[in-house]
């Protein structure tokens, strides 16, 4: 995860910042433990894009200056992951290393997964597996996951193997996405805090900027929970970047959202197509985390779900198999969409993002498999989640930690802002460091391009060894920086 070079804008609006915690009772699913309100302070909304990363490259003279910039967002992300795989823990082998509840990955299904592609129906080997498939992919897999989708998306009506194109995984999606329906400096509307990594997938191939739809921790006006977009906060944002000449082509909404969890409802998300349509704006909806969905009160609904798409020539889908499945390693996504003009274009970048026709033949076969899936696997995934999810909170509610349980997704959102050593995102570094030195990797909120620092990004998803060493890590952290900040936001 990285923190790019901003180029400050004039405030757009005010609204209400940061504050003191306190104690709230949660419901539906959408409580913030001790969540944000207090004393409301004047804030500008700031509008962010990606800046200038040539001002920031680093100098090597065997490099293009395309390529000096590919490698400064390298440098910029690795610190965290340099260190841990340079140090992993190891029950065994390494009990001091690091352990890393950082990276968002399942790792609480992998008996489940190895035995199921090791059976015999997965080793299949024929001439056209080793032959160039069709770029969008294996008709017999979009075929597949044009079924599979229809069924756990609940679509009204059977999805089309047309409409199916398949990538090597999310990345992929993000960066032929925004290479295709983009001009080089045009721009994407997203809410913060977002996965960040999205911002590396849609400049470096496309050179395509990001505008910030800064969300907040406390529930002001009309919200009803922290972190809530609405379409008043799109609007604003478009309008900033429109008098900046900033060129916005389309929005990118997470759902279930990363780092957040939340969960959009049919009728938010209803409202967030139609303020797309009144703009004419392409909405890439990623959908990674749509069967990881734990908590039985959380319902999800898929964008696919929806009666009628406002704008269904402007509105793509995504889906991979590397959360819901715990194969982040394998490298598959897929992208759906009825606009036949994106689905070929971005079929033409799949030469460069293809899928060797063998993980085709398992993908095909995996997705098949509805009674595994709903019998054995999901079942499984949902009650091991959960667990996880049970540990950590209660962990961090014994600590009087105030967090956002959702119910959804591999992570926890939680507020560590009354431990800065200073109220800014240097002390949040400072703090990240710390965990770091601790041997515990987290993520830290600017990483999120979290507007208020002290937010981290815990991931629960991991085996229960693990993490009871790393929250007793984080707890060791926390207890110490105790000892020295005794009230960092004095009244």
């Amino acid at each position: 995860m990285f923190t790019l070079p901003k180029k400050e804008s004039r405030g757009l609006t005010t609204c209400q910042g940061p504050a003191p915690t306190q104690d709230v009772s949660g419901s539906c699913g959408n409580a913030l433990e001790k969540e944000c309100s207090g004393k409301p302070g004047q804030k500008p909304l700031e509008l962010y894009g990606v800046g200038d990363p040539t001002a920031m490259s680093s100098v090597s003279s065997y490099l293009s200056s395309r390529g000096r910039i590919i490698k400064w967002f390298w440098d910029s992300a690795e610190e965290g992951y340099r260190t841990y795989h340079a140090d992993e823990y190891d029950e065994d082998k390494n009990p001091s290393g690091i352990i890393n509840l950082g990276t968002s990955e399942n790792k609480l299904c992998f008996d489940l997964l190895s035995r199921r592609l090791s059976q015999s129906d997965m080793l299949r080997m024929e001439p056209s597996l080793l032959e160039y498939p069709d770029w969008r992919g294996h008709l017999f897999l979009r075929e597949e996951v044009a079924r599979f989708l229809s069924f756990y998306c609940k679509s009204p009506a059977p999805l089309k193997a047309e409409n199916v194109v398949i990538l090597n995984g999310g990345a992929s999606l993000f960066s032929a996405l925004a290479t295709v329906l983009c001009e080089v400096g045009e721009a994407f509307l997203i809410p913060t805090p977002f996965y960040g990594a999205i911002t590396q997938h849609t400049y470096l191939y496309g050179n395509v900027r990001l505008v910030y739809v800064s969300l907040h921790s406390e529930v002001t006006g009309l919200d009803t929970r922290p972190f809530q977009l609405t379409v008043e906060k799109l609007e604003l944002a478009l309008e900033g970047a429109n008098s900046e000449g900033v060129k916005v082509k389309g929005l990118i909404l997470i759902n279930p959202q990363n780092p957040l969890g939340d969960i959009y409802s049919s009728g938010e998300l209803q409202e967030f197509l139609g303020f797309a349509k009144r703009h004419k704006l392409h909405v890439i909806v990623d959908e990674v985390y749509m069967l990881s969905v734990f908590e039985e009160s959380a319902t999800y609904r898929s964008v696919l779900s929806l009666e009628r798409l406002p704008d269904p020539q402007r509105t793509h889908v995504m889906w991979a198999a590397s959360k819901d499945f715990g194969m982040s390693g394998l490298r598959f996504g897929t992208l759906y969409t009825e606009n036949q003009d994106v689905a070929v274009a971005v079929a033409s970048l799949c030469r460069y993002h293809g899928l060797s026709g063998l993980v085709q033949h398992q993908m095909a076969q995996l997705l098949r498999d509805r009674d595994w899936i709903n019998q054995v696997y999901l079942p499984e995934n949902h009650a091991r989640l959960k667990a996880a999810h049970t540990y950590v909170t209660e962990e961090l509610r014994a600590l009087g930690i105030p967090f956002l349980s959702r119910g959804a997704g591999f992570f926890i959102w939680v507020d560590l802002r009354k431990y800065l050593p200073e109220d800014t995102f240097e002390g949040e570094m400072q703090l990240w460091r710390r965990f770091l030195d601790n041997k515990v990797l987290l993520f830290f909120g600017k990483a999120f391009e979290c507007k208020e620092p002290g937010w981290f990004r815990i991931v629960f998803s991991d085996k229960a060894h693990r993490l009871r060493v790393g929250m007793q890590r984080v707890q060791q952290v926390l207890e110490d920086q105790s000892q020295v900040t005794e009230d960092p936001f004095p009244a």
